[in-house]
């Protein structure tokens, strides 16, 4: 895949491998009966991709680069997805004990959060490889409120074009989770607010069955 020459700094991608590794983490501190296979099974295969999306990034191999990277934010979000049908399926049948429950609960939470800020992250306009390659960032899937301001408040701090990082789409990623909705950054695509209304939903799930079984345990 041949990429035109970079406009930008290149993106730090290591925001990125920390939020990997903290799912990773999150997940091995999941009880056994909300874990898919082993508690140690996802983060094995996380740091595998992550190594190899680590290697190609930095030998130029761009298109392998996105395509694991893609995978390796799918592998999170499926055993996300399975391992909240597991807390839910327990709920009625009592089979945790309610302390473990939300505890579970939060944990699932925290990783909502990370694997959705990921998916922003690789996903609007183009992602960190295309944004990195244009002089500024003026259009996407979210708009910023640098997007809109002119002089140096629509820059970075070394007066250069602004363009988002991972923190900014964590930052959106943490109050669509905690809000239900973004709060200071528009979404313009659909397939963006597609990811929102999902990753708001099981939110408001896990934070259901926070206050349920905190009300029962009271």
């Amino acid at each position: 895949m041949t990429l035109p020459p970079v406009a930008n700094d290149p993106e730090p991608r290591w925001p990125a491998l920390i939020a990997v590794v903290a799912a990773g983490g999150l997940y091995t501190s999941l009880p056994q009966t909300l874990s898919v296979g082993p508690r140690w099974l996802l983060p094995a295969i996380a740091a595998i991709l992550a190594f190899i999306s680590v290697a190609t990034h930095h030998t130029g191999k761009h298109t392998l680069n996105i395509l694991t990277g893609h995978l390796l934010s799918g592998v999170l979000t499926l055993f996300m997805f399975w391992s909240l049908a597991l807390l839910i399926i327990a709920l009625p049948a009592h089979r945790a004990q309610p302390v473990t429950l939300l505890t579970s609960a939060g944990v699932l939470w925290v990783t909502n959060i990370v694997v959705f800020a990921l998916w922003y992250w690789r996903l609007d306009a183009g992602g960190p490889h295309q944004r990195e390659r244009r002089n500024g960032h003026q259009t996407g899937a979210f708009l910023f409120p640098q997007m809109t301001l002119e002089g140096p408040a629509g820059c970075e701090p070394d007066g250069a074009p602004w363009s988002p990082e991972f923190v900014d789409y964590l930052f959106l990623a943490f109050n669509t989770s905690t809000a239900f909705s973004p709060t200071d950054v528009p979404i313009l695509s659909r397939w963006a607010k597609l990811l929102v209304m999902t990753q708001s939903i099981i939110s408001l799930a896990v934070v259901v069955i926070l206050a349920g079984r905190a009300v029962n345990i009271l």
